[in-house]
């Protein structure tokens, strides 16, 4: 499946009709953007379960802002919607991989319930 470009149109449509999207927040001007970018697209290639996706911040500024993304790239993972892997940097191939396994492997019902808890537990003394 080719890697999707997601924009302020279609974003939320991706995000809420596949179980797995894998985001690239990247810029035409950033080096480390363009070189991470053939290592997006293989595994992109590999993984035809998943959804890969790129916003381009610069032209998608509201999607950046949104989701705070303060240095590119930026990969960020969801699953069923929710936010399970975000962190900026260019990944090795075999490392891209392994985020990918792993957030296909996660049980989602343990990790809805781990956020039930903490959405209800008290917050925490000063």
């Amino acid at each position: 499946m080719p890697v999707v470009e997601l924009t302020k149109d279609n974003f939320e449509q991706v995000i809420t009709s596949n179980a797995t999207v894998i985001v690239d927040y990247w810029a035409p001007w950033c080096g480390p953007c363009r070189g991470f970018a053939p290592v997006f697209e293989r595994v992109a290639e590999q993984n035809p379960g998943a959804v890969f996706a790129k916003v381009n911040t610069d032209e998608e500024q509201e999607i950046a802002s949104h989701f705070q993304i303060r240095s590119i790239p930026t990969l960020m993972v969801f699953r069923e919607q929710i936010i399970v892997f975000s962190q900026p940097g260019a990944l090795p191939q075999s490392a891209l991989e392994q985020v990918v396994e792993k957030a296909q492997a996660l049980d989602m019902n343990a990790v809805r319930a781990q956020i039930g808890k903490q959405e209800s537990a008290p917050p925490p003394a000063a």
